[in-house]
């Protein structure tokens, strides 16, 4: 199953415990929670490819305007359903490409098993195989976290709390379920607003935060502080 997403407008803020408590309340009173979510949230494990050079890392931490980082990632350890992404940035603008893969192919990329992928009839496989081989991007760290996503349909707005964010340190089996994982240092709590077109006002007036910029937080920058 591919999926392929329009660019999106995104904010993202760095939040306390306490805020947590407080947005979450504001933001129940008017979005529905994602219907996928169990319990009202769901724990995501991404596994990042960079290269030798960490040219994805860099690019973040130098803000280039244009930027790409390719992930693989599975949801509430469940690796039935897998999914290799493309998250594209332009500016302040998102999109995002996804392919569903099996539990098999995803093994065979962390264990550099590739050859298959150069003769996939999915594009976004060829694209990752092709700049496997000339930029030398592998798989680089495990990143887990747990995410509350609500969502609301004016707009197509999507509000997520992202926390308890966790590294694999140098750990790339992310099937293996007794990778060792540990805290992200002082890793934020994060609210991450996206939309397409336009944000309504009533969500723009409930995310407000007085004297709060918005944020240029990587999830994936902040799991490799170690290395």
């Amino acid at each position: 199953m591919r999926e392929t997403s329009d660019f999106r407008h995104e904010w993202k803020h760095e939040i306390s415990p306490v805020g947590l408590v407080v947005f979450s309340q504001r933001i129940s009173a008017v979005m529905q929670k994602e219907p996928y979510a169990r319990n009202g949230m769901y724990l995501i494990r991404s596994l990042y490819f960079d290269n030798e050079n960490d040219l994805a890392l860099r690019e973040k931490i130098n803000g280039v305007s244009r930027r790409e980082k390719f992930r693989i990632r599975y949801y509430n350890d469940d690796p039935s359903f897998i999914k290799l992404e493309k998250k594209s940035k332009i500016d302040s603008l998102c999109g995002k490409q996804s392919v569903t893969i099996s539990s098999r192919q995803a093994q065979d990329i962390v264990d550099g098993n590739t050859r298959w992928m150069g003769e996939s009839p999915e594009p976004l496989i060829r694209e990752l195989y092709s700049k496997m081989q000339s930029q030398g991007i592998k798989p680089r760290t495990i990143v887990d976290y747990t995410r509350e996503p609500f969502v609301y349909a004016p707009g197509n707005v999507r509000v997520t709390f992202d926390y308890n964010i966790r590294t694999g340190l140098s750990c790339t089996d992310f099937l293996d379920r007794d990778c060792i994982t540990i805290p992200a240092g002082d890793a934020p709590i994060l609210l991450e607003v996206k939309w397409d077109q336009y944000l309504p006002a009533i969500i723009r007036d409930i995310i407000q935060i007085p004297g709060c910029q918005t944020s240029a937080f990587s999830k994936y920058s902040q799991c490799r502080i170690y290395g």
